[in-house]
């Protein structure tokens, strides 16, 4: 079975079938009554103190995180051995989905139980885990994660906090300042990051107590105000040596490592916050009326409601193709083996550009939501009575934690191109078959008893333009195309839309038999709406990166590919439109 597992990357020159990807409607009766317990313990726990938690009482997101921690919510990714689940990452996913329906407790919540407990079970001493482990999967502790800087942020190898061995060699003795850190303000545990000697970029666990250990004042944010935000000040911090998380030199593997985690995570987060915002929307469009008819039965507003369903059924998934993905590949490591976590790690590095992937588009799926949803509300929409408000100042955030969409749009093509280098995908043979194809003028006919036939060709297409394109900037610029960052950004585009179109087809494809007929509709409506859309944004991108790359003869030739490959028949789009707002706005909540 492990030869026949998708490679990351390699979703741009293989054909998956259906029967490979996960989707939420593989859940098991377990997975679905832990995502039940979530929503619960939200909606009982949390709703209700929402506006008290966004006023900065932290005493309830204390009381709400040890809450979590008596249902077992922060133990999901600790081993058992330590009293931890050790779940799946589709359940993980599942739970951080639910969480996001807490507003911006489940900020708190994401960091602690991921961010800011992930370094100690990857790379944690048994004694390590043996001190710490417990008090942060009960809830006892909360936990944070150090790596920000004033001066340094998407350059996280930049940074200046220090480590000198003391004189007796008991402690390191840690001097600088971190910034933007997440549960800052109430978490008795920190990893935080530090260059011994001004040039061994390592890990260490800090406790709150240790001498030294200055939280700075809460942030003025925009949103999210129901998490804190801090600097934390090191002033000759005295940590012991044994609390060195890791190996010496070695912090930037955890420091990406956990980022690769954390990316997939608030996909799935961001997802749910979509789910909850277009329900929101929908209800108000339902029940505000403008010429004696609920503005929901207008064009305008049912197309809005209608791509945004279409929109986070494509995030979703994508988010839980890639939850499949790496369960199917980390079930393959020996727990036995002395360096299981290495070889774990190694397991969620594979999938590196998918996890940048699933961060970007779902939380730009997510940021259109929010947007749509406050218009949808109109000048209601701006004002703090209306969760609208909450929703649109909340979103922003996830554009810039866990790396910048930016950064990520420059290491999703980057990866991949340097697994093509090592010769782990064939690109180049695929984009020298792809720039053939250019001149060879196809009189394919489609078969309409296949299923989803025009997005499948539409898909096939799309890669085939990204591998020109691929081959074109490598062939022009070689080992400095990392340096051209607008072709990398056009490039990731393209990369993204195509990866969150053939995760909706193939889920589509799957799942559609057991449907209803009404469903079946429905679905065939979001597929299309979405494929659409995607075909729409790729041609756009490609157009750019054409320009950018070729010029003469050859660019007239890739743009001639473009208008070629680009092309889909979307006949029926209105009446998809209209019979997707139509289900979405009698449910009042997205319909999948």
């Amino acid at each position: 079975m492990a030869q026949n597992i998708l490679k990351g990357g390699e979703y741009l020159v293989v054909e998956t079938p259906c029967s490979d990807v996960f989707s939420p409607e593989d859940f098991t009766d377990e997975q679905r009554q832990m995502g039940e317990t979530v929503e619960q313990f939200i909606n009982t726990e949390i709703v209700p103190k929402i506006e008290e938690i966004d006023k900065q009482n932290f005493d309830l997101v204390v009381e709400g995180m040890k809450k979590c921690g008596e249902l077992g919510l922060l133990m999901m990714d600790a081993p058992e051995e330590f009293g931890g689940l050790e779940l799946d990452k589709a359940s993980t996913m599942l739970v951080s989905e639910k969480m996001s329906y807490g507003g911006s407790f489940s900020v708190a919540y994401s960091a602690h139980s991921g961010i800011g407990t992930l370094p100690l079970i990857y790379y944690g001493t048994p004694e390590q885990k043996e001190k710490y482990l417990g008090k942060i999967t009960s809830g006892e502790w909360c936990a944070a994660y150090c790596l920000t800087e004033p001066g340094s942020g998407s350059d996280a190898l930049g940074a200046q906090a220090t480590a000198v061995l003391s004189e007796d060699g008991k402690h390191y003795i840690l001097n600088g300042t971190k910034q933007f850190i997440t549960n800052g303000g109430f978490s008795q545990l920190y990893t935080v990051f530090a260059k011994i000697d001004k040039q061994h970029f390592t890990a260490f666990l800090v406790e709150k107590s240790f001498p030294g250990l200055i939280v700075g004042a809460e942030e003025k944010k925009l949103g999210i105000k129901g998490s804190s935000t801090t600097q934390i000040i090191l002033d000759n911090c005295q940590v012991p040596v044994e609390n060195l998380l890791g190996e010496k030199g070695k912090g930037h593997k955890i420091a990406f490592n956990v980022l690769n985690i954390g990316r997939f995570k608030l996909g799935a987060g961001v997802c749910g916050a979509s789910k909850m915002a277009l329900a929101a929307g929908i209800k108000y469009a339902n029940e505000r009326k403008q010429f004696n008819t609920p503005i929901s039965r207008f064009g305008a507003i049912g197309e809005k409601i209608a791509d945004l369903t279409a929109n986070i059924y494509a995030s979703e998934s994508l988010v839980y193709r890639l939850a499949g993905l790496l369960d199917t590949k980390l079930a393959t490591i020996d727990k036995g083996v002395d360096n299981y976590y290495e070889e774990y790690l190694k397991g969620i590095e594979e999938y590196a550009a998918e996890c940048g992937i699933a961060k970007v588009f779902c939380s730009e799926v997510l940021a259109r939501t929010v947007d749509e949803v406050l218009q949808i509300h109109g000048g209601y929409g701006f004002c703090a009575e209306y969760p609208a408000e909450r929703f649109y100042r909340d979103e922003r955030i996830n554009r810039i934690f866990e790396g910048t969409n930016e950064i990520n749009r420059l290491l999703i093509p980057g990866m991949i191109l340097r697994k093509a280098m090592k010769g782990e995908l064939p690109l180049q043979r695929e984009a020298m078959k792809a720039f053939e194809s250019l001149m060879t003028p196809s009189f394919e006919e489609l078969d309409d008893s296949i299923p989803f036939i025009k997005e499948k060709t539409l898909l096939k297409n799309l890669k085939t333009l990204f591998l020109i394109l691929a081959g074109a900037g490598v062939q022009k610029y070689m080992d400095k195309l990392a340096n051209e960052q607008e072709i990398l950004l056009a490039a990731a585009d393209i990369a993204i839309q195509i990866f969150a179109l053939e995760s909706t087809v193939l889920r589509a494809e799957k799942t559609i038999a057991k449907m209803s007929e009404a469903k079946r509709e429905q679905l065939l409506a979001a597929v299309q709406v979405f494929a659409f859309e995607a075909a729409e944004n790729v041609t756009s991108a490609a157009r750019k990166a054409a320009f950018y790359v070729e010029e003469g003869d050859t660019l007239n030739m890739i743009l001639s590919g473009v208008r070629r490959f680009g092309k889909y028949d979307a006949t029926g789009l209105l009446a998809s439109k209209r019979a997707l707002a139509k289900a979405a706005c009698e449910a009042e909540k997205y319909i999948f």
